[in-house]
């Protein structure tokens, strides 16, 4: 596809998700999984995070079905959990909720392309998976992303919808609406010499993770996410930390601005979806969980060019703005 924004969207028409349905989506990650929903007419419906891996909570999940169903009459078409920095979800228990109320899951695998969860890749356990080859991502085609279907039939019907909904005759005939949603070739020629790579670059990233947990390591105040167990096996697309201002003296904000001063760029974590102003009306279940993350977490640098010299860089600076707070 000519995005992963465009892979999440095809899903959701093959499912059926249309005006007036609601959609179950993950409040912390990016826009681009909750937009596709307003695509179709249908409403997200945000639920918060579960501390151990971040992403949706299969506790508030079912609550949320439940209180849904009350309210409207009728159950959500689609969940829309997500693997959020490439740290796999709860999905055993996110699709054991989907399957105990007929639910298909859409899962948006973005961030998580080789990530595993008890030894299975993330983006192939719901009915539909999303992959992004964007430019940040693992591997890239400039811009592009995948949809992992379930058959050849899928696979059709989704080129069908990527092309312009084009009906099989010799003239142009169109009988449904269809997008502009293939991939370039040119994009498609990266992504099969960026494939030759995939491997190393996440064998680099779980370095680069490996590094900052050593590094971090007896510091308190920064807590380095981790896989919570041994079921999962997340790729580390980015390495993210939380800041305790009560232990550092300081706050993520300022720790961010620091280190842009030193040449070393960060990001805050995601703001959460609920807390957006163009879905401030949307229904939520929210714990606080993914506030609390937004407000004390930063993403700090792990790509392909980034050397052990440079997380020894960024933990001395990180070290020093700590030590002058004391």
């Amino acid at each position: 596809m000519s995005a992963g924004t465009a892979a999440i969207h095809l899903g959701l028409i093959q499912l059926g998700v249309g005006a007036g349905d609601e959609v179950i989506c993950q409040s912390f990650t990016f826009c681009a999984s909750a937009n596709p929903v307003a695509y179709q007419g249908a409403t997200p419906v945000f639920i918060d995070s579960e501390e151990d891996t971040w992403n949706m909570d299969p506790v508030l999940l079912e609550e949320a079905i439940k209180d849904r169903i009350a309210k409207t009459g009728k159950k959500p078409k689609a969940i829309l959990p997500v693997h959020l920095y490439g740290m796999p979800a709860r999905i055993d228990e996110i699709c054991a909720v989907a399957s105990k109320y007929d639910i298909p899951v859409l899962e948006d695998a973005a961030e998580a392309l080789g990530s595993e969860f008890k030894g299975q890749k993330c983006g192939t356990f719901g009915t539909f998976g999303v992959l992004s080859f964007n430019g940040n991502k693992m591997i890239t085609t400039s811009g592009g992303g995948a949809l992992i279907v379930p058959d050849a039939a899928a696979k059709k019907q989704t080129m069908f919808y990527a092309t312009q909904a084009r009906e099989p005759f010799p003239h142009y005939q169109h009988e449904k609406i269809g997008y502009n949603y293939r991939m370039s070739n040119i994009c498609a020629g990266i992504g099969r010499g960026q494939m030759t790579v995939l491997d190393e670059h996440i064998a680099h990233h779980r370095h680069v993770h490996a590094l900052y947990a050593k590094a971090f390591e007896g510091v308190d105040g920064i807590t380095l996410k981790s896989n919570p167990d041994d079921r999962f096996n997340a790729n580390y697309w980015l390495s993210t930390i939380l800041i305790d201002p009560a232990k550092t003296g300081t706050d993520y904000d300022e720790v961010r601005r620091k280190l842009d001063e030193k040449g070393i760029e960060t990001r805050p974590l995601w703001k959460p979806m609920h807390l957006q102003p163009v879905y401030a009306h949307n229904p939520c279940y929210v714990n606080g969980v993914s506030e609390r993350l937004f407000n004390r977490g930063l993403c700090i640098p792990a790509g392909p060019w980034v050397t052990d010299e440079d997380v020894d860089y960024i933990k001395e600076e990180i070290l020093r703005l700590f030590d002058g707070k004391k």
